[in-house]
């Protein structure tokens, strides 16, 4: 009978220390909740006033006081939104490859890729320095287009990936003419040749082709000159560029304009069509 007694307290007693642990729980989650609330609130009160740094501190305090809830991916990304907004382009990035690592599943993923893109996007200084982050932008606008086509974010990116692509192509060229200057035929025709092929909606092919023309009639392929001149004529006759690939021959010679336009062809294709 004693016994009986003894496992009935017992577990009167385990039910009311579970009770109260329940009780306790709620209230330090309850006050968890409202600290981090408030440290998310002074996060943004210092992004509004200019204080980055203050910022993204409570942000990440915000996070780590309640890293359950569903704020806690929400700081991650103010975080990192706070760096980028005063071009702390690397803070911003570790913060956004921590927030894909620690929420793959997360609604808001979309925004974090193109948050990314925009971080080395916004870091390209021009076509002569480092293209790290224009390969970088271009890897991550592609990625944002690819998987979340549907969203404003893949229609920006389709803009921007225009743009790098701008830059990219002037980065060749750049290079091609360098080439050009120091006599290094083969180099430079294969630069010119990469820009034909890879950036053929650029502004730059119309040149690419002029300077192919140029190269191989100094190196004695005439035909090859011709070939390109021909190209030229088809697509730009009225440009500039054109006209100085027409003044390289001698005035015995006119680019045959005997090319069938039946085709049809976009210009890439064409041009691919001779390599």
């Amino acid at each position: 009978m004693k016994n009986i007694f003894l496992i009935i307290f017992f577990t009167f007693l385990i039910s009311c220390a579970q009770k109260s642990e329940e009780v306790v729980t709620k209230i330090e989650s309850k006050e968890l909740d409202e600290q981090m609330i408030d440290a998310y609130n002074e996060g943004l009160k210092a992004l509004d006033e200019g204080d980055v740094l203050f910022a993204t501190k409570k942000f990440n305090e915000a996070e780590l006081l309640y890293p359950q809830s569903d704020w806690a991916p929400r700081a991650s990304l103010m975080a990192a939104y706070a760096y980028w907004t005063q071009n702390y382009f690397s803070n911003s990035v570790d913060e956004l490859n921590r927030f894909i690592k620690l929420y793959p599943k997360n609604k808001n993923l979309d925004y974090a890729y193109y948050l990314l893109a925009m971080n080395y996007y916004d870091s390209i200084v021009d076509e002569k320095k480092d293209l790290r982050p224009l390969i970088r932008a271009k890897e991550y606008f592609t990625l944002v287009i690819k998987k979340y086509p549907e969203t404003d974010y893949a229609l920006d990116g389709k803009y921007k990936l225009e743009l790098i692509n701008e830059f990219l192509a002037a980065k060749e060229m750049y290079i091609a003419r360098h080439y050009i200057k120091k006599e290094k035929w083969i180099a430079a025709i294969n630069r010119l040749k990469f820009v034909i092929n890879n950036y053929g909606t650029t502004i730059y092919v119309e040149e690419a082709l002029h300077r192919l023309v140029e190269v191989y009639y100094t190196i004695g392929l005439e035909n090859e000159a011709k070939k390109y001149a021909q190209i030229l004529g088809y697509n730009y006759q009225s440009g500039e560029w054109y006209k100085k690939s027409y003044k390289i021959f001698n005035s015995n010679y006119e680019v045959s304009k005997k090319i069938d336009k039946k085709e049809n062809k976009k210009l890439i294709d064409r041009i691919r069509s001779f390599f």
